[in-house]
């Protein structure tokens, strides 16, 4: 056998054994939500049908039952309300602690923060629950806010960090000179060119805060319930509805899984960008 062949075979085996390591990555990736979907489309009872019937006939009931008899408009503003409100004030916290961090190399101080990623939520949990019922916080729209926040804000500390890092000096030194104060600094000149990093930290704050379950499940009430709270209307003390639970799933993972189809270039430029160092 030539060179050039041996060659040639190679390269299509590589080939192949790359393509099968993506198609078995996908399938256990995504064959969690194509079940997810597909359920939601049945009746309970071939849901739980042993052994599962691939073929059963297809339904929207559950999706009507999920619009109709439960609120699920009130659900999902309150979610927008809480994920939006711990978005934003973890941004308006997290962005000037990333900019210190960087230019005053408090990068161990900065690694604190990480104890709320780091550390269960249930050790948040407690003394949030107890503040709550003292001064009666509790099913309020602000309390779930600042909750949130602990999960957002080491999020967007960490990733702006890096982005602080990759801007020169010189141009912030300069500004200075020119009689600028350290927040026109910020404000001007910093954050206007970090916008990738922004971008990346408020999609992701966006995202982790919306599937977030244990805060809500405590401390929202009957007013504030967010959906990840309200599938739990499903389960019953007898039995589970379990086309209902697959519906009202499918329904809370959209909004995260557009947004990041629609920012997927975005969000992997400023992933990429914040990682790189000069």
């Amino acid at each position: 056998m030539s060179a050039s062949a041996s060659s040639r075979r190679e390269r299509r085996l590589s080939a192949a054994l790359t393509y099968l390591q993506i198609f078995a990555v996908l399938a256990i990736t995504l064959f969690p939500l194509f079940w997810m979907v597909l359920s939601s489309l049945r009746h309970n009872v071939d849901i739980v049908a042993y052994p599962p019937r691939l073929f059963a006939p297809l339904t929207g009931d559950n999706y009507r039952n999920l619009l109709g008899r439960y609120t699920f408009g009130r659900y999902a503003l309150n979610s927008l309300i809480i994920v939006t409100g711990s978005t934003f004030l973890g941004m308006l916290l997290g962005v000037p602690a990333a900019y210190a961090a960087a230019r005053y190399k408090m990068q161990r101080w900065a690694f604190l923060t990480l104890v709320a990623r780091m550390a269960p939520g249930v050790l948040f949990l407690i003394p949030w629950y107890i503040v709550a019922i003292r001064f009666r916080l509790t099913d309020n729209y602000l309390t779930l806010i600042a909750t949130h926040t602990v999960i957002t804000m080491p999020v967007i500390v960490w990733l702006m960090i890096s982005f602080f890092e990759e801007l020169p000096p010189d141009v912030e030194e300069a500004a200075l000179i020119d009689g600028c104060s350290i927040f026109q600094v910020l404000t001007q000149i910093a954050i206007p060119l970090s916008v990738p990093g922004l971008a990346v930290s408020a999609i992701l704050s966006f995202i982790f805060s919306w599937n977030y379950f244990l805060f809500a499940l405590v401390l929202a009430g009957v007013h504030t319930m967010p959906l990840t709270i309200a599938a739990f209307q499903f389960i019953g003390v007898s039995m589970i509805d379990w086309g209902g639970l697959f519906a009202a799933a499918t329904a809370i993972s959209l909004p995260p899984l557009i947004l990041t189809l629609f920012v997927q270039r975005w969000l992997v430029r400023g992933l990429t960008a914040g990682a790189v160092k000069g």
